[in-house]
């Protein structure tokens, strides 16, 4: 097996169909995938699980369950806990509303089956976000459900202002944390004249020019080399 398709098996216990075809087709391609993938997520200003966790919640922002399904199970095997999944996804939410909150959905209900724990699927099509955060609410059963909670009696308020405090709060994830999040939410999306007023709340949030460059890069693994054109235009010199 060859060092790219070693590489996949170990981190996600099979060679996905994409790798293997990557490997036939092109073999140096994949090994010099797979040594930009192993640099970008290597330990740096964020953690390896920060760095899976991240991807995941960015992916169910712009609607794309494949990418966020893979890197769940990869934040799950480093560490993360279901709560903190759930405070990740309600930045998706922040960011794109119920739509993403439902699709990640799909990512909850096989981050608890790795933790095993099966979950009943809905009878019917969740429409509202409150259907959708019950859901999430049930599935948890005895883990911390406080903060989803009170967000969701936030968001019943419809105050845009609490909701957005509430969700970027300190909770089971710090607030740098979270604006990381949304930072990368409009970067993989190459909005990045949108992301530049959230860069600088970011900054106030505590987060480095390390943590922007960490996240360039992750964005890179998901959405392609436009990503760090993107946030590489707001982000400092390293003699400034």
């Amino acid at each position: 097996m060859s060092n790219g398709l070693a590489y996949f098996k170990e981190v996600y216990d099979t060679v996905p169909g994409w790798v293997q075809k990557m490997q036939d087709y092109n073999p140096k391609m994949l090994d010099t995938y797979t040594a930009i993938r192993g640099e970008a997520f290597s330990e740096g200003a964020l953690s390896r699980k920060e760095k899976d966790v991240l991807i995941a919640s960015m992916n169910a922002a712009r609607l794309y369950p494949r990418s966020m399904v893979y890197h769940t199970k990869g934040a799950i095997d480093h560490g993360l806990t279901i709560s903190e999944l759930a405070e990740y996804f309600l930045v998706a939410y922040l960011y794109n509303g119920t739509a993403s909150l439902r699709t990640s959905l799909e990512a909850f209900s096989y981050a608890l089956q790795l933790k095993g724990t099966a979950v009943e699927q809905p009878q019917k099509d969740l429409e509202t976000i409150e259907e959708v955060i019950q859901t999430i609410v049930k599935w948890m059963g005895d883990e911390d459900t406080r903060f989803i909670e009170e967000t969701l009696e936030c968001i019943k308020s419809g105050n845009k202002k609490e909701i957005q405090e509430k969700i970027l709060g300190e909770g089971r994830v710090s607030t740098r944390l979270k604006h990381i999040n949304m930072v990368g939410n409009f970067i993989i999306e190459l909005k990045g004249k949108d992301a530049v007023p959230w860069i600088e709340k970011a900054r106030e949030a505590g987060v480095l020019e390390t943590d922007l460059a960490d996240l360039g890069f992750i964005c890179i693994l998901t959405a392609g080399i436009p990503t760090w054109f993107e946030l590489s235009d707001s982000l400092k010199l390293t003699n400034q």
